[in-house]
C-alpha cells in the first residue's frame, strides 16, 4: 500500500508548564491513497488541499474539511489537546476515515498493482538497509 508516513510541524517556543496549544491539526493523506515510488509517486498537486488548509500565516483561520455528518470523507480536522492526552500513551496514530478497501473486497486494487506496490516497498527497504549496512562498516552486501 505504499509508504505510510506522518509529517509533523512544530513552532519553536520556550518550554513552559502549560501547553502552548489546545488543538492538533491533522491532514490524512494515507487513507484510501495508494502512492508508490514507481507506479504512482506522490506529486506536488497531491498536496494542494493540505497546503490550502494548513494556512501557516493565518492559523486562526483554519477550518476543518471533515464533519461527521456533512463531510465524513474530509481529510483535515482538529483534535483537542484534552482528547489527545487521554489516549493510551498519547498515541498519535490517528485515523477517522474509513479504509474503503477493508470494507468491500471489490474496492481492492488489482492484484498486479498490489504486487508492484509490495515489490516497490521491498526494493526501497532493501536500499535503506544497504545504506545502514554501509554506514556500519559492513559494506554493500549483494
Amino acid at each position: 500500500q505504499g509508504v505510510k508516513a506522518n509529517v509533523l510541524f512544530f513552532d519553536a517556543r520556550p518550554a513552559q508548564e502549560a501547553s502552548w496549544t489546545n488543538k492538533l491539526w491533522v491532514y490524512d493523506l494515507r487513507t484510501n491513497m495508494h502512492f508508490t515510488l514507481k507506479t504512482n509517486p506522490l506529486k506536488r498537486s497531491d498536496l494542494d488541499e493540505f497546503v490550502e488548509c494548513y494556512r501557516p500565516g493565518a492559523m486562526h483561520e483554519r477550518k476543518p474539511t471533515w464533519d461527521e455528518k456533512k463531510d465524513p470523507e474530509g481529510r483535515w480536522r482538529a483534535f483537542d489537546y484534552e482528547e489527545l492526552v487521554k489516549r493510551d500513551k498519547m498515541n498519535l496514530d490517528i485515523f477517522w476515515l474509513r479504509d474503503k478497501s477493508l470494507e468491500d473486497s471489490d474496492d481492492l486494487p488489482d492484484p498486479a498493482v498490489l504486487a508492484q506496490e509490495i515489490a516497490d516497498d521491498l526494493a526501497a527497504a532493501l536500499e535503506q538497509f544497504r545504506g545502514v549496512a554501509e554506514e556500519l562498516g559492513e559494506g554493500p552486501n549483494p
